[in-house]
């Protein structure tokens, strides 16, 4: 009973790990890694692995802080892969991604004379942007899938 119980809450099953670079050019518009999976346990059947990338867009201080999260891109990889005990897979992926630019970011970057009165502006109201990638595989007979989430930087 207690190794069903395990079973269905994904626990000592499958293992998700996210290798994607430290830095990603915003301007390209694509992010690529490798989703790595281990397994814990015996004939574990992935059904699919789902990426997302996500801006939380933070502004405000106090109370009066308001926090918005934007999809930015979205990957779903549907292939039913058999993965054994203490097998290690490795799976590539390349996911585009949009990078909208705000009002203020594009005041920023055409007015040189106007640049350091945005980051003034940008830091007295506590605007602030934070990008995740975030993987989930889907994983036959759990509740509970195993994921992973990893900052991205963009430069």
């Amino acid at each position: 009973m207690f190794g069903t119980v395990k079973k269905i809450l994904g626990i000592e099953g499958v293992k998700l790990e996210l290798i994607v670079p430290d830095k990603v050019s915003k301007d390209i518009g694509i992010v690529t890694g490798i989703v790595k999976l281990i397994s814990l346990s015996d004939n574990n059947l992935i059904e699919n692995i789902q990426i997302k990338m996500i801006e939380k867009y933070t502004r405000g201080r106090g109370d009066s802080k308001l926090i918005n999260e934007y999809p930015m891109g979205e990957l779903i990889q549907k292939e039913n892969i058999t993965i054994s005990k203490n097998d290690i897979i490795e799976i590539p992926f390349e996911m585009n991604f949009n990078y909208v630019r705000s009002e203020m970011d594009k005041m920023e970057d055409r007015n040189f004379f106007a640049k350091g009165l945005v980051r003034l502006a940008k830091k007295v109201r506590g605007v602030e942007s934070e990008y995740t990638l975030r993987a989930e595989a889907k994983v036959k007979g759990t509740t509970l899938g195993p994921f992973d989430i990893k900052k991205l930087n963009l430069v």
